[in-house]
């Protein structure tokens, strides 16, 4: 009974839910994001013989959500690209939760350490 609750049909569906409602969400936020830059900055000409870098607050998760939850535009976008990006490492985690419930113990390896990568190479210690 519990495996035919945690069936290949159901987990893909879960799946197919989980990648969409986290593709819309952050085109959501990235569209919130820059609406709000728009407002605020759609106006000036832009000076393309200065290069500037990402603001230092606007480096680190921390900033990107202080910046977001301040409705600061590029914080919002950056919110977004961060949510895009997090999108298919969540569908990987749920894959490795759904094939423990399974008790398919072969895939929770390979899964977990596939959801090992991709952790250490976003964090940057691979590279």
């Amino acid at each position: 009974m519990e495996r035919a609750r945690w069936s290949d049909e159901r987990v893909d569906a879960l799946l197919g839910g989980l990648l969409r409602t986290g593709v819309l969400l952050a085109a959501a936020i990235v569209a919130l994001g820059g609406a709000l830059y728009l407002a605020k900055y759609g106006a000036s000409t832009p000076d393309y013989g200065v290069f500037r870098g990402e603001p230092a607050d606007l480096r680190s998760v921390g900033g990107i959500v202080r910046a977001a939850l301040e409705l600061r535009g590029r914080g919002l976008i950056q919110l977004g690209l961060l949510v895009l990006i997090a999108t298919p490492v969540a569908r990987v985690g749920f894959s490795m939760y759904a094939f423990f419930r399974q008790r398919d113990w072969k895939y929770v390896v390979i899964t977990g350490v596939v959801l090992g990568l991709l952790v250490a190479s976003l964090s940057g210690g691979i590279g």
